[in-house]
């Protein structure tokens, strides 16, 4: 099998990612629930407040720029992470952005619409659209298409940065080269927990740790879809990643673990795992944690541990995809003081 530096070097890439992120012990932790745990920093990836997503458009925007495109769209939630580096990523190199968002999470108040990533990308100048549905990646990609129809009418170069799938899952080899990064500075661990909502993080680091000869179990927590779901979605994500990087599957359906313990109420909404698990995290490492992904995240660790799929004394590795603006504009739903006060 070729290195992963040489299946990755065949597409255009952008510099925008600080790395390697760090590797921490968290000590207190460690002692606190029985395990030797590791936290890997992606929320120091080093671009407007960081995040996994820098990994991700460093081949998305490398193949915007390959195209010569002067505009890059993409869509997501309202409080879209990946949204917010693509406009950060997108003035870096030059490059106008159109964010669209989706109405995904229902029922939220006025701060959630105008706090955290809405204000970062207004500072950073993008220019936005709003799309009424949350369930629709179809339709939803198809209103960027009409968007970029009209700025190549203005004569201008659009580049779409797409969320369905059918689309060669680019931003997926970010994590393949996120998890080379990790099995050179860890050398192995006997589980590891990760965030799984496009697919393309969790598709990504399995297939990078896989080719690093790593073969301890990956569970994804479910940020978006329930487990049987979500695992349905993983298996064609992969199958699309090892198609584009032109190898045989790097591992087997068996494989792709999925979890969906910490799910509800759903996506976009902290239930009270997920609230407990961001405090734990605060409170024991002073490491903040946000609560769409990374503290969704967290708490199926915990919920691992507990119906022992993660045992005593293994070693254990938290992937942190950042997402940290998105407290602000979760003050009031996630209610640990202020305006959110009982």
């Amino acid at each position: 099998m070729p290195r992963t530096e040489t299946l990755l070097s065949a597409f255009p890439r952008a510099s925008l990612l600080a790395q390697p992120t760090p590797l921490e012990r968290l000590n207190r932790l460690s002692a606190d629930l029985g395990i030797d745990l590791w936290i890997k920093r992606d929320d120091l990836t080093g671009l407007s407040f960081g995040g996994n997503k820098t990994r991700q458009l460093e081949f998305y925007i490398g193949a915007a720029r390959a195209a010569a495109a002067d505009t890059i769209l993409i869509t997501g939630a309202v409080q879209s992470n990946f949204a917010r580096t693509a406009a950060a990523a997108a003035a870096k190199h030059g490059m106008q952005a159109v964010l669209q968002r989706e109405e995904r999470v229902p029922g939220m108040d006025p701060l959630y619409y105008r706090s955290g990533n809405i204000f970062l990308s207004e500072i950073l100048g993008a220019d936005a659209m709003s799309y009424p549905e949350g369930e629709d990646e179809a339709g939803a990609d198809a209103a960027l298409e009409t968007r970029a129809e009209h700025l190549r009418a203005e004569g201008r170069i659009p580049y779409i940065i797409p969320l369905g799938l059918g689309h060669p899952p680019l931003g997926a080899l970010g994590y393949v080269q996120g998890g080379a990064e990790l099995a050179a500075q860890i050398g192995g661990f006997d589980a590891a927990v990760v965030p799984s909502g496009s697919g393309a993080t969790h598709a990504g680091f399995l297939t990078g740790v896989r080719l690093a000869g790593i073969t301890a179990p990956v569970f994804g927590i479910c940020v978006r879809r329930d487990a049987a779901s979500q695992k349905s979605r993983l298996e064609k994500v992969a199958d699309a990643l090892a198609d584009l990087i032109d190898i045989p599957p790097p591992f087997g359906r068996d494989d792709i673990l999925t979890w969906d313990g910490a799910l509800a109420p759903g996506y976009g909404r902290a239930g009270p795992a997920t609230r407990a698990a961001l405090q734990c995290m605060a409170k024991a490492e002073g490491i903040l944690l946000d609560p769409v992904y990374s503290a969704k995240t967290f708490a199926g660790l915990l919920g691992l541990l507990k119906e022992d799929s993660i045992r005593t004394g293994q070693k254990v590795l938290l992937l942190h995809t950042g997402g940290l603006p998105a407290l602000f504009a979760y003050q009031n739903d996630l209610g640990f003081g202020g305006a959110g006060a009982p």
